[in-house]
């Protein structure tokens, strides 16, 4: 028999009724017998996994509907069609049997011209149903594939957009992988805390972590006489610095009015880029906003974009140690930044640690 035939098991504890079976389907299909609900139970969950099950119901031990209800248990063997083949012919025992799941039901004595149309019908709803199932398997996979990809570009874009302001303020090196970083911690470690968690969900803390890196994008448009400066800036040349918040904020709105639809993360990028100088006391630029009103978003990315700007090198500083840079952060805490965001921040020290030795410069 040819491999690509179907594969019927045909189940009945009557050897006269399973030689009758064998004769009439040996011809178009292969075949499989069992004489007991627990043999037919053993072949279904083995190789070649039938196609169709033609199951007796009337059966010593374990009976028919047993057999079904161990089938369907089974996600190897859930999905495999089984016609009942029974003497029981009432329309309550019928019903009782598709119920069950069976999807036919064939009194006996069997016609043979019946039990192949029956079973004809069956296998062509199995193939159809098989080839609709390795479609949406297929069309699965492609939507996952190419989400993937999107994503993958999206992030690779992302970061072209943030080297582009690197590049004009060489020594930040991996500054932009750090504060993503940090920010993701920060976020991960309030996302359980009253005042955070309607916003810090995982949707919202794979947004945050995206956007980080665009938060000096601003800095394109400011001259290299002040940008890389060794020294202090004059009040003009402070002010002119102070620009690259709404800089960024403007670019990455025209960004967002381009696209078809609402991009969360240029949403959020948008908000990071022009308040993540802004101070809890209302000290801070472009908008002197204070306390609550400064985006969550942004709050986490003071934070993380002042350590790291007191651990490394700058042309106008030098690198504070990890320790001091702690000390000036928590001195902050309710001037520079919000108390809770710096709470979060002393209990996931070390963590920010490691983040700063993975990607040293």
């Amino acid at each position: 028999m040819a491999a690509s035939h179907p594969t019927i098991l045909i189940v009945d504890d009557t050897p006269e009724n399973l030689s009758v079976l064998g004769e009439l389907l040996q011809r178009n299909y292969r075949v499989r017998a069992a004489n007991s609900g627990r043999r037919a139970i053993q072949i279904a969950q083995g190789q070649p996994t039938p196609d169709l099950v033609l199951l007796d119901v009337m059966m010593p031990e374990m009976d028919g509907f047993t057999v079904l209800a161990h089938l369907r248990e089974n996600p190897a063997t859930r999905d495999i069609p089984v016609i009942f083949v029974t003497a029981m012919d009432g329309t309550e025992d019928e019903q009782h049997g598709l119920d069950c799941g069976a999807v036919d039901y064939i009194t006996k004595p069997i016609r043979p011209a019946i039990v192949l149309a029956r079973i004809r019908t069956q296998l062509e709803l199995k193939r159809a149903r098989d080839i609709l199932h390795d479609h949406n398997h297929y069309l699965e996979t492609e939507v996952a594939r190419r989400m993937a990809e999107n994503q993958l570009i999206q992030q690779v874009s992302i970061h072209a957009l943030a080297r582009l302001a690197e590049t004009r303020d060489p020594e930040t090196g991996n500054h932009l992988h750090r504060t993503q970083e940090y920010v993701r911690t920060l976020a991960q470690a309030l996302r359980q805390h009253p005042r955070f968690a309607a916003y810090l969900d995982d949707r919202r803390i794979d947004a945050l972590a995206k956007s980080a890196p665009l938060h000096d994008i601003g800095k394109v448009g400011i001259p290299d006489h002040i940008l890389l400066k060794p020294g202090a800036l004059t009040p003009e040349e402070w002010t002119i610095m102070k620009t690259h918040a709404e800089l960024g904020s403007r670019a990455i709105a025209q960004a967002e009015a381009d696209a078809e639809q609402k991009v969360d993360f240029l949403d959020i990028a948008k908000e990071i880029a022009r308040h993540h100088h802004e101070k809890w006391d209302g000290s801070g630029y472009p908008d002197g906003l204070s306390g609550e009103a400064i985006p969550i978003s942004a709050r986490l990315m003071a934070l993380a974009d002042v350590f790291d700007a007191l651990i490394c090198k700058r042309v106008y500083k030098d690198a504070f140690p990890v320790e001091t840079a702690r000390q000036i952060i928590v001195d902050g805490s309710g001037k520079h930044f919000d108390p809770d965001v710096v709470t979060a921040f002393v209990e996931q020290f070390g963590t920010f640690v490691r983040i700063a030795g993975t990607y040293a410069d």
